[in-house]
């Protein structure tokens, strides 16, 4: 393995944008590759064993593109496919998600109480809930699920102020998460908002998921001697989706910070 060799990121759309966006401003010497899964977004609404096999598909694509590491930029991957890619690639390439960096995060602080909001399938998994009450039994945990708010973020409202404020009222009030320390946005969407999010509840710590999942990718890197020493190029990425319309393009500059070439990649067979 080089490390020169580049980073492969993957999400069930163009929200895990988020987390490489993080990776990116950390880690500004490495190239990245990431696939977002376009024609079967969302995941949250589809099957493990659907999921498991999109997530497999996609991870040999970016092991053939000689990527040195895998992320999971997806939760509700992360929850239902993480351990069978682990087991897939042992000794070959490391492969991280999104949760555990996460749960590793709020172990290390004081929190007595977490919020978590997420797509009904990560919720449903517990994955969450149980890796934190493992780590602390006595920590209060507040789930809800959110069907349609990564649908709402991805047809690009964010330009809607008032629209996007009732809309952050209506996930993040107290009515559904009262007195809380932090709150976990276990979407990859979501941190498009964080910063809303955060002044609606300057009461509560919203947790910084992408820049968390970033460091703990570089620990990572830097523990295995695979950092990048090479100088920074603007034109080293490639973005790629399963699927294409000509909005994905907009809203993944909302997603990563700024314009970037989707390629269309025909991943799948006719049939998924």
């Amino acid at each position: 393995m080089k490390n020169t060799q580049p980073i492969g990121i993957f999400d069930s759309g163009i929200g895990g944008l988020t987390i490489a966006k993080a990776i990116n401003q950390l880690l500004p010497n490495e190239k990245i590759i990431y696939f977002g899964d376009t024609l079967h977004l969302p995941y949250g609404d589809k099957s493990e064993e659907a999921i498991r096999h999109y997530c497999q598909t996609i991870a040999w694509f970016l092991a053939e593109k000689n990527c040195k590491a895998i992320v999971i930029a997806c939760n509700t991957a992360s929850a239902t496919s993480y351990e069978l890619l682990k087991k897939m690639y042992a000794h070959k390439l490391p492969v991280i998600n999104v949760i555990d960096p996460l749960i590793k995060y709020i172990g290390d602080k004081d929190f007595k109480s977490i919020g978590i909001l997420a797509t009904p399938r990560t919720i449903a998994t517990k994955t969450y809930q149980q890796k934190l009450l493992k780590q602390n039994k006595a920590l209060i945990i507040r789930a809800i699920a959110a069907k349609s708010l990564a649908s709402i973020i991805e047809e690009g409202f964010q330009n809607h102020p008032s629209l996007i404020n009732a809309i952050i009222e209506h996930y993040f009030s107290k009515s559904n998460f009262p007195e809380i320390d932090a709150l976990i946005l276990g979407c990859t969407h979501y941190p498009v908002l964080q910063k809303q999010i955060q002044a609606f509840r300057k009461d509560t710590k919203v947790i910084d998921a992408p820049l968390v999942v970033a460091k703990h990718l570089k620990a990572k890197l830097s523990k295995l001697d695979l950092l990048s020493d090479a100088k920074k190029n603007e034109d080293k990425h490639k973005f790629y989706i399963s699927d294409y319309t000509s909005n994905f393009t907009k809203t993944a500059k909302i997603f990563f910070g700024e314009k970037i070439e989707l390629d269309y990649c025909p991943l799948f067979s006719s049939n998924g």
